[in-house]
């Protein structure tokens, strides 16, 4: 049943259009649409390559309606095929991380398409057969779809379907084309709003040949990068790595930042690191899109939820959101959706007037002897202390209080292990009530966070 596997009552909204995409990129004719490698793009010849490889699914008789997996990374040659598969009305699934096998059974995927180089187009079929109610209700309107997966931090990736021409809808509106460096990848929701909002408004897309603090800088200051979108955990990895002084970053107007909550220390060195940027906390779910947001000031980790396509609701300290357009469902999960299409982001928010806070997960609380413990809140002392690279807190079980606060800390560089878990049991004994002090440390030398630079709580496998 559709209604057991996650419809939204969306059918009276009709289907977004795609058609506008290709005559308001042809507008900006040989303004620069790309920058990867050493080569630029303009809009002129991203057109006449969508062109291209509309042609080229065509030839490999790749129908509307049929479920296609663009696997790889972000190249010129990748965006045109994005945007041949939109023009081709495919239900696009972008493959990025290695759980590609299960993706392309829980998406139902009929073809996959994989480029080598920027023109050469493999398309191979899976013997597949679409079957899921949303999927066929895409087909059967016309629409263009997208398929994107959770990166299944608090728990199972779900598949979300949406209608792709209703999320670029919002894009049809000019607004200021800036030169973006693209950070996160097209199987993200923010990856896509940010390449999208960009081409459509005569920007230039910036693509670092990878996604470490060296490469990114040498981009931002080869290219005269203006807009940087990331992540918290990222933007600490900058700092940390001081690409802020042996590279010229003078060019950023803008840093965004969402998918987690920001630590306080990290938005606090970031003012001091990037000085002339404004610094703007985004909002954003794969079952819902980019929300209009505006940060009280750059110093702020409050911000303002707007209205246009949205409404919020706190229930119970949580964030509840509703949208015009918001997903049509989830491919493995029941829907999220209540009665009156309000979804629970499961957010935890403080309020101040028409400003709101995130706190952090709910499912995420830690329980103390009945004492409620936020681990953002330990993170951010935890991260203050000299020689901590990054910081992960979560539950541990406890035969006495029920839970007690457990923290893995990556050291910056090498220190005796027991020396550095003394150094942060002091700092916190001074700076945290007693029962929110780590009664666990353990001390790891590997990154904290996914192929999408977003810490996960996940527990270590064993």
């Amino acid at each position: 049943m559709i209604g057991e596997e996650g419809e939204t009552g969306q059918d009276a909204q009709g289907h977004g259009d795609v058609d506008w995409l290709l005559p308001r990129f042809r507008a900006w004719g040989e303004r620069t649409a790309l920058v990867w490698r050493d080569g630029t793009l303009s809009f002129n010849q991203l057109c006449d390559s969508a062109e291209f490889f509309l042609a080229a699914l065509k030839r490999e008789a790749i129908l509307p309606g049929e479920t296609l997996a663009i696997s790889g990374d972000y190249a010129a040659g990748g965006v045109a095929l994005l945007i041949a598969a939109l023009l081709n009305r495919n239900i696009v699934v972008p493959i990025a991380s290695g759980r590609r096998e299960q993706m392309l059974r829980i998406a139902e995927v009929t073809a996959v398409a994989a480029l080598d180089g920027d023109r050469a187009l493999a398309v191979s079929r899976t013997g597949c057969d679409i079957s899921h109610p949303l999927l066929q209700r895409l087909a059967h309107q016309g629409s263009a779809g997208l398929i994107l997966f959770s990166s299944g931090s608090t728990g199972e990736s779900k598949a979300a379907v949406l209608d792709f021409g209703a999320l670029l809808r919002k894009f049809r509106a000019p607004r200021r084309g800036l030169t973006t460096l693209v950070f996160l990848l097209p199987d993200h929701i923010g990856g896509i709003n940010t390449l999208f909002h960009v081409l459509s408004n005569g920007g230039t897309v910036v693509i670092a040949p990878a996604r470490t603090p060296d490469a990114i800088a040498k981009a931002i200051a080869a290219h005269r990068v203006q807009l940087l979108p990331t992540t918290p955990t990222f933007i600490r990895m900058m700092i940390i790595a001081d690409v802020h002084r042996r590279f010229d970053l003078r060019s950023l107007e803008v840093i965004t930042y969402g998918t987690e909550p920001m630590p306080p220390a990290t938005l606090a060195a970031a003012r001091e690191a990037f000085p002339r940027a404004k610094l703007k906390q985004t909002y954003g779910l794969s079952e819902l899109g980019i929300l209009p947001s505006q940060s009280r000031n750059s110093d702020s980790l409050w911000m303002k939820l707007g209205t246009a396509g949205y409404e919020h609701r706190i229930v119970d300290g949580v964030l509840h959101i509703r949208a015009d357009s918001p997903m049509l469902g989830y491919l493995n999960a029941p829907a999220p959706f209540d009665a009156e299409g309000w979804f629970n982001t499961n957010d935890l928010v403080e309020v101040d007037g028409e400003y709101v806070r995130v706190v952090g997960r709910r499912s995420e609380l830690i329980n103390v002897g009945g004492e409620k413990v936020h681990p953002t809140e330990i993170e951010d002392v935890l991260m203050r202390i000299d020689n901590v690279r990054d910081a992960t807190v979560r539950a541990r079980p406890s035969p006495v209080t029920g839970a007690v606060v457990a923290a893995r800390i990556t050291p910056c560089r090498p220190e005796l292990p027991e020396a550095l878990r003394r150094r942060i049991r002091r700092f916190c004994q001074e700076n945290l009530e007693r029962f929110k002090v780590p009664a666990v440390i353990e001390i790891v030398e590997h990154d904290q966070h996914g192929a999408r630079f977003k810490k996960s709580r996940a527990a270590p496998a064993h």
